[in-house]
Parts: C-alpha cells; structure tokens; sequence
C-alpha cells in the first residue's frame, strides 16, 4: 500500500518537471553535507533553498531540497556544517561562507530560533487572466504599490515566507519559465495556482 501511494506520488513528481528521490532511500549525514559541500563549491556561495531546488531539478541523483529539513532550519544547519568543517584541512573556504551567513542570522525570540535577516516572501499576485511571481520584505505594501499602476483589480493570492527570496522567486519563474509572457506576469493554470500555494515556507 505504502508503495502504491509512493507510486502515484513520484509518477505526479514526475510529471510537474522532477524526479523523485528512490523508494524507501534514507540519505546519510555525511553524504549530504558532502553535497551541500560540492554544490557551494561550484557556485562560491552556501546554496539556498532555491538553488538546492534547482539542482535537484537538473541532476537526478541530488537529493530533494526537502531532505536537508531533517537538520532543523536553516541557520541550524549551517552551524552543525560549521561545526563538521572547522579544523578540518581544506575545508576553510565552507567555514568562511558559514561565518559569513551566521553573522546575518539574528534570535527570534517569538520562533525561538536564529534566522536570517534576509527573510521575506515571494508572493502571487492576479490581475485579470495574468499573475505576478515576484518578492519583496512586504508583500502587502507591494500590492497596494503595483494596484496604483495597473488598470485591472489586483489581489493577493499566495504568499510564501522564506529566508531566500531571491532563489525561491527564481525557482517560480524558472518552474513556470514556459507560461511567462511579460517580464514576472504569467499565465498559470489552476494546478499551477495549487502548487504553489501549498508552500507556506520554503
């Protein structure tokens, strides 16, 4: 039963563009920190969610952007991959990048755990036929911006909070890059507003 529901599930993964990580697979730690390694090796940067996404997309063997959840948010796990790499020879590059991003990362005292200055959201707007994918720190400010320049009624529809806007809004438009018809308007379909309204956070 268990692997009939996996079935469904990874033929409609499959069919949105990606590729399901193998049935029952449970990655190890080292062998994903290792990946986390090699992809911010390659892009001189810690990887974000976005590019995480976006690498599990082009390579099927990079394990879903879900799986490195396992280790908490994100400042967490920069600290536990601080924490595998300091000391270590040859690895002083991944310690600065983790220093870097840790010297962004403030206390919540309301979630009660460290993020990332850079928080904000990637939102979806409607006006007429046509929506909007793009980002901002405040979602509602930037509607009431853009509803003073357009003609048609603008609504709010989704909004995903992240500590990546910059990624995740670059996943959107690179998802939905064949229903683009003018710089961040799209022509989405009823799935397509589905999708992306079951993320929350990312």
């Amino acid at each position: 039963m268990v692997r009939q529901i996996w079935t469904r599930w990874s033929d409609a993964v499959r069919e949105a563009g990606y590729a399901p990580n193998p049935f029952g697979r449970r990655y190890e730690d080292d062998y994903l920190f290792a990946k986390y390694i090699a992809l911010a090796r390659a892009i001189g940067r810690l990887p974000t969610i976005g590019d995480l996404m976006m690498k599990a997309r082009s390579d099927e063997s990079y394990p879903y952007a879900r799986v490195f959840r396992r280790f908490g948010t994100k400042p967490q796990f920069i600290q536990r991959l601080a924490g595998r790499c300091r000391g270590r020879k040859g690895f002083e590059d991944i310690v600065r990048m983790c220093e870097a991003y840790s010297s962004r990362t403030v206390w919540s005292a309301k979630r009660r755990v460290y993020v990332d200055r850079n928080l904000g959201a990637v939102y979806l707007m409607r006006a007429g036929a046509f929506y909007k994918i793009g980002r901002s720190k405040l979602a509602k400010r930037r509607l009431f911006q853009l509803r003073i320049q357009l003609p048609e009624r603008l609504r709010l529809v989704h909004v995903i909070r992240t500590d990546d806007p910059t990624g995740v809004e670059a996943y959107w438009h690179e998802r939905f890059a064949r229903l683009r018809r003018n710089g961040e308007w799209f022509a989405l379909s009823t799935s397509d507003v589905a999708a992306f309204r079951r993320r929350k956070f990312m």
